[in-house]
């Protein structure tokens, strides 16, 4: 009875007609309208029967009020659609609107009336009257509320809101508007496919709408969004690749403010599928392809690849070639290709196909052109760095020639004039370090502090100022030696690294940089440096979600692992020992501590105190959110209210934390922990921890009670730390095409050294200034270089002078364990308070699945030797062959207090939290081991190889499986250096095992007595194990 509002045709056929058909159904069928067929079916039928049949029948049909009104609704819309008049408008509405009236909220034809009235009134007055708009838009949306899913006319009204929606925003650019547009085309989509009347009408234009005025969102709820829109948008359909490039946009965004390389690896596979859909020669293919190499660029910067930044070079020349003379985007494909020439600068001919490009696009950019001065920047930028490479001196006066174009075009009250000041000020430096004329320094500094007058305090680009500021100050300090100048550059670092809206990676490399020029210069704010740096690492990992993405964020700052031994060291240096420790131990392990099964600090204030905690989540919230919004103002009275807000809620903020660190266990919320804590980890012996500096290499022991104590290696510096720890990885391959009879001599040689040189020293100081009893625990904890040496096994090799027997080594002299962090030994004995019932599990894959290596012939018998070693009153579980799954391993270590692995190990150096033990399925790796708790776990013996052996790119962070292990709840883990001999680990495990059996409490299972075993073991299998087989095996915890 009531129709959507539109006029398809015209019905006529006399009574006799319609009742021939008695009581069957028959089509009508109408002329095609947008090339869809519309028909209709009926059914007639006598409902009464009179003497005056006609008159009875005429009376049944039209005596509907309801009904004339709409019909005459649509003919009187028919005719303003045709003529425009809006006399034949105004009778349409007022007809709508009674048919509303006598349809009132329950009427079954409620919604009807409401889609009818509210499409007369947008087609309609909507042009006149804008504030027509909300009713409008409110009629639609109660029209879609009593048209639910599954309802005829859902699509429909799910059609007329959107329509309704996209005028709103068409009008006033609400960004709420097209969020829930691109919501309701998520559900609209597929209701309409190809083919469809509603289809026909215009869905696939609303959908380009809304695809191309969606704002980039990075969110988590915006990105959901663009998946959902990806995900109705089948191949095929026309707005596929518009919904991916939009998709690849927000992830591409999320991942320079994460660094989340999952985010660019799917920007990059989602450009590459836009890429392909789009026919060749289509408009977009250029569009597409540029996109794809800004996404492969991104990349190229964060992981330095070069097959990245070549396909980005290939992809632009793609686009180019698409935009020939005269094309309208072609000088934005000359700009980006020059850019990723000028990135990739192989040799000169990239360098200057760059400048041949820039200067084609200056020709299509004339005096006046809106984006001349972009262009001009880029021009400028290619002959600096050419000038950079050859130190030709007349590329380096055309690059500050074409920078003060720039600045002569722009406005004083540019948005941009800051970043003409910047690259200006840069090529002045530059030109001072090679003429040394003070003018240009001079006029360098000037422009960073005009720049700094432009900006509001809280934008993000002041840090640049306060960069480039540093580096005039720097170069006239190195020419100079102006100590006022020093202390100036000194002083932008701090600001610049402070800078609270620049984004924690810039402001990393800043912090990085200032270490360097403090130690470089000998000045006393680098232990400044050293602490902001880390605090800046620890506020941009605390950041990621993931281990494996905190990873990730910490190596992509290339040369940063050194940090924390060059901080100690800088201490040492300073005579403060103590601030050395804590600052090593800031620097280091921060996968750890921030790893996703540990608790962090908030959750456990949530235990404590939950209103506190939820104040401060807000006020970080706030305070975050207040930056971010900072950056897009451009009113300077805005700007400055948005920096009086955010300094109100950053002084709520610092007033929470000060609250908090009032409560009893929290002083040091969110502050790295001191000396007087850490100390703990000496509880029950001396900790050593051996300092890889490139300034200096030593180590502090810290004892018991009482201050550190410094080590001196003054015959061994970084690089021939490397040799050793090179000449040890080379020994060590060499022993494996020995026979166990013959003398490992180069190894006994190395193992020498590192008595003579590093571990006498430090037992020289436990045994004379500590005054510590022979065969008493100690602790390893090294860094750098020094954890892929055995400083376990020094050995002097040599007889005492009185030729009474051979020189003590170290394990004759004391029961030495390493472990990777303070931290990391202080929690795994908090865990050990409470003792409960044993339980052991041996765990053994002799047989691993399809690439994870070769038959372990030895490993069953292993098992079955472990078997009749533990105490017979302990629970035993044996898993091996089919059972030895990866679900089957991981079970067994959150079920058992003792575990036992026999398998094939294997260290990811690439990934290291991919590092994994072999078993039947599929590998059991760290990063499961990690997700996994084990609160009642206690020893885990790995006889498996490279257990626990760290990371290269991130050494100081020793993520490796033994590590992984102990963080997972194991107290004490047996791990290995390097490969093992699975015949020869059998005497170790053996002699092992029976080392508790000899014990006085009866061979009670006690995990604190397993450094001594593995001590005594070594001499035990002497004769029967060759050297580099004994060695390899080491206690952790």
């Amino acid at each position: 009875m009531l129709g959507s509002g539109e006029l398809i045709g015209k019905l006529q056929m006399s009574w006799d007609e319609l009742l021939d058909h008695g009581d069957e159904p028959f089509d009508l069928s109408f002329p095609p309208i947008r090339d869809v067929h519309p028909s209709l079916t009926l059914k007639a039928a006598v409902v009464h029967a009179c003497d005056d049949q006609d008159s009875a029948l005429s009376d049944s049909l039209v005596d509907s009020e309801i009904a004339r009104d709409t019909d005459a609704g649509h003919a009187r819309f028919a005719e303003y659609i045709t003529s425009g008049a809006v006399s034949h408008l105004n009778d349409a509405v007022q007809h709508f609107q009674l048919v509303l009236d006598q349809c009132p909220v329950g009427h079954p034809d409620h919604a009807a009336a409401l889609t009818n009235l509210a499409y007369a009134r947008l087609e309609g007055y909507i042009q006149n009257h804008l504030q027509d708009i909300d009713t409008i838009t409110s009629l639609f949306r109660e029209a879609l509320a009593l048209r639910p899913q599954g309802h005829p006319g859902h699509a429909s009204s799910l059609y007329n809101l959107i329509r309704a929606l996209i005028w709103c925003h068409s009008k006033e650019s609400t960004v709420v508007y097209i969020h829930e547009s691109a919501q309701l085309c998520c559900k609209l989509l597929p209701l309409s496919p190809e083919g469809t009347y509603l289809r026909s009408m215009g869905v696939d234009s609303v959908v380009g709408y809304v695809i191309t005025n969606l704002p980039i969102d990075a969110s988590d709820e915006g990105i959901h969004l663009r998946r959902n829109m990806v995900g109705v948008c089948p191949v095929g359909q026309q707005q596929r690749p518009k919904v991916l490039d939009n998709l690849a946009w927000a992830l591409s965004i999320r991942f320079t403010q994460c660094g989340n390389i999952d985010d660019i690896d799917e920007s990059i596979h989602l450009r590459r599928e836009a890429v392909s859909l789009c026919p060749e020669g289509h408009s977009d293919c250029g569009y597409y392809l540029n996109n794809l190499a800004v996404s492969l660029r991104n990349r190229f910067d964060h992981q330095g690849k070069t097959n990245d930044l070549d396909e980005a070079i290939s992809s632009h020349e793609e686009a180019l070639r698409l935009r020939p003379v005269g094309h309208e985007y072609r000088d934005f494909s000359l700009n980006s290709l020059g850019g990723a020439l000028v990135t990739r600068f192989n040799d000169i001919d990239d360098i200057t196909r760059a400048i041949s490009l820039y200067r084609e696009a200056l020709t299509l950019h004339s005096p006046g052109y809106p984006y001349r001065d972009t262009v001009l920047n880029n021009l400028a930028l290619a002959f600096k760095i050419r000038y950079e490479k050859l130190h030709v001196i007349e590329d380096l006066n055309e690059a500050i020639d074409w920078y003060r174009e720039p600045l002569r075009l722009l406005r004083h009250d540019h948005p941009e004039r800051h970043r003409a000041l910047h690259n200006l000020s840069s090529a002045l430096c530059s030109c001072f370090t090679h003429t040394r004329k003070n003018e240009d320094v001079e006029e360098a500094i000037q422009l960073c502090r005009e720049a700094l007058t432009i900006l509001p305090s809280l934008h993000p680009d002041r840090c640049f100022s306060y960069m480039w500021l540093q580096k005039a100050y720097l170069s006239r300090y190195q020419v100079q030696l102006s100590p006022p100048d020093l202390s100036l550059a000194v002083e932008n670092f701090k600001l610049a690294s402070r800078h609270p809206t620049q984004g924690f990676p810039k402001r990393i490399v800043l912090a990085f940089n200032w270490t360097i020029a403090a130690e470089q210069h000998s000045h006393v704010s680098a232990l400044e440096a050293y602490s902001t740096f880390f605090e800046l690492l620890d506020a941009h990992l605390a950041t990621r979600s993931s281990t494996t993405s905190r990873r990730e964020a910490a190596a992509a700052f290339r040369d940063i692992s050194r940090l924390p031994v060059d901080a100690a060291s800088c201490a040492i240096r300073r005579s403060n020992i103590q601030h050395a420790v804590e600052l090593v131990e800031q620097g280091r392990g921060q996968q750890w501590s921030l790893a996703s099964r540990l608790k962090t600090p908030v959750e456990n204030l949530e235990s404590a105190n939950p209103t506190l905690a939820h104040e401060y989540l807000e006020l970080s919230k706030r305070v975050s959110n207040a930056a971010q919004n900072s950056v897009s103002i451009t009113d300077r009275a805005a700007a400055d209210r948005a920096a009086t807000e955010y300094r109100r809620l950053t002084r709520q903020w610092e007033a929470a934390v000060a609250e908090i660190r009032n409560l009893r266990s929290f002083s040091r919320f969110l502050l790295p922990p001191l000396y007087a804590d850490l100390q703990a980890a000496a509880r029950y012996g001396p900790v050593t921890i051996l300092i890889a500096s490139q300034y200096s290499c030593s180590a502090i022991i810290v004892p018991t009670s009482g201050e550190p104590h410094q080590v001196r290696f003054p015959r061994i510096t970084l690089p021939e730390l490397e040799k050793v720890k090179n000449d040890f990885a080379t020994a060590i391959r060499h022993t494996a095409r020995m026979r166990p009879e013959q003398p490992r001599k180069k190894l006994r040689v190395l193992l020498r050294i590192v008595w003579d040189e590093i571990m006498l020293p430090i037992v020289n100081v436990l045994q004379h200034d500590l005054k510590l009893c022979r065969r008493s625990r100690i602790w390893l904890c090294p860094t750098a270089a020094f954890t892929s040496i055995p400083l376990h096994a020094a050995n002097p090799f040599r007889m005492n002078t009185d030729r009474s027997g051979p020189e003590a080594c170290l394990e004759d002299i004391y029961i030495c364990s390493y472990t990777p962090t303070l931290s990391a030994l202080i929690r795994s004995r908090q865990t050990m308070k409470t003792r409960i019932t044993p339980s052991f599990a041996a765990i053994g894959q002799s047989q691993p699945g399809a690439g994870q290596g070769a038959v372990l012939p030895a490993v069953d018998s292993e098992l079955e030797l472990v078997h009749k070693l533990v105490p017979s009153g302990v629970k035993f579980t044996n898993i091996s062959g089919d059972k030895a799954t990866q679900a089957g391993a991981l079970d067994a270590l959150q079920q058992n207090t003792w575990v036992h692995l026999a398998c094939h190990g294997n260290q990811d150096h690439e990934q290291p939290y991919n590092s994994r033990f072999a078993m039947r399925d599929k590998p059991l790796t760290l990063l499961d081991i990690m997700e996994k708790s084990s609160s009642q776990a206690e020893f885990a013996f790995l006889s498996a190889c490279h257990t626990a052996v760290g990371d290269e790119k991130t050494p100081d962070e020793a993520i490796h499986l033994a590590a992984g292990l102990q963080f997972s709840g194991f107290k004490s883990v047996i791990g290995t250096l390097w490969g093992v001999n699975d015949a020869h680990a059998k005497f170790v495990v053996e002699a092992f095992y029976k080392m508790f059996e000899d014990l006085e409490d009866g061979g009670a299972m006690d995990c604190t007595k397993a450094a001594w075993a593995l001590n005594n073991v070594a001499d035990v299998v002497k004769t029967k194990v060759p050297l580099e087989q004994r060695i390899v095996f080491i206690h952790i915890g």
